[in-house]
């Protein structure tokens, strides 16, 4: 059982990326799935959240340019990034907190029984 993160790449300040967090293995519908981010030479930050009835929670500073949801038949929940700045560059991972639809997420990925490897995401011009 894993989560695999894709959709990560190189993209210029303004634009667009949707992140995939793909389950294996076992069915992660009942479950927290958190987005959170390490940028070079700085801690794990959770970015955004989506609780097991769909309540969905976003750090401040991607509010109304992140969007997170999740398709069931497909066993996957999305990161739809807009409007990207540079500061968003980062290794974005997904994981499932160990705790039960917690609030705010943890940062530490010692606190989450699943994570992901990761996808690297580069706002550049």
């Amino acid at each position: 059982a894993q989560l695999v993160e894709s959709g990560g790449g190189l993209v210029q300040p303004g634009g667009s990326l949707r992140l995939s967090c793909a389950a294996s293995g076992f069915n992660f519908s009942r479950f927290t799935v958190t987005w959170a981010r390490q940028a070079p030479g700085k801690g794990v930050e959770w970015v955004s959240g989506i609780h097991s009835d769909g309540t969905t929670y976003y750090r401040d500073s991607v509010k109304g340019r992140f969007t997170i949801s999740r398709d069931y038949a497909k066993n996957t929940v999305y990161l739809q990034m807009n409007r990207l700045k540079f500061e968003d560059t980062a290794v974005y991972h997904c994981g499932i907190p160990i705790a039960h639809d917690p609030y705010p997420f943890p940062n530490s990925p010692d606190e989450y029984g699943f994570w992901g490897q990761g996808t690297q995401v580069t706002v550049s011009s």
